[in-house]
């Protein structure tokens, strides 16, 4: 066999560099839906921690709608991602899901789920 051989071959250093690019592809794909839920998440517990408990569930709506507006988040509409409820304080139950095109035919789905109940988002 090879007495000297040093380093990686040809065919390796290929390999990695397919396998970085594809790792780099899916996060650029990913980020930026992982990012605007993050967003979402906030303005929801300041809206909730700064809202009185006598705020109807489309006022709540407006206001939500125009602060993801500010946010710069426009594919997003507050009505399609979340239902409120306001008998026992401000209950918001957020669930919705993201289609980010991949390779040629290749999808990914994201999949966004979580609560915010005013009592919990005031006691943090």
């Amino acid at each position: 066999m090879y007495k000297n051989q040093k380093g990686a071959s040809y065919l390796t250093i290929l390999v990695g560099l397919v396998a970085l690019a594809f790792v780099v592809k899916a996060v650029t794909a990913v980020w930026p839906s992982y990012w605007d839920d993050r967003v979402v998440n906030k303005q929801i517990e300041e809206l909730i921690s700064s809202s009185s408990s006598d705020i109807t569930e489309n006022q709540f709506v407006e206001k939500m709608d125009k602060s993801l507006e500010m946010n710069n988040i426009r594919d997003l509409k507050f009505d399609d991602i979340a239902q409120v409820s306001t008998e026992n304080g401000i209950v918001v139950s957020k669930q919705y899901e993201v289609r980010v095109p991949f390779l040629l035919n290749i999808d990914l789905i994201l999949t966004f789920e979580k609560s915010f109940d005013q009592r919990s988002v005031q006691s943090q």
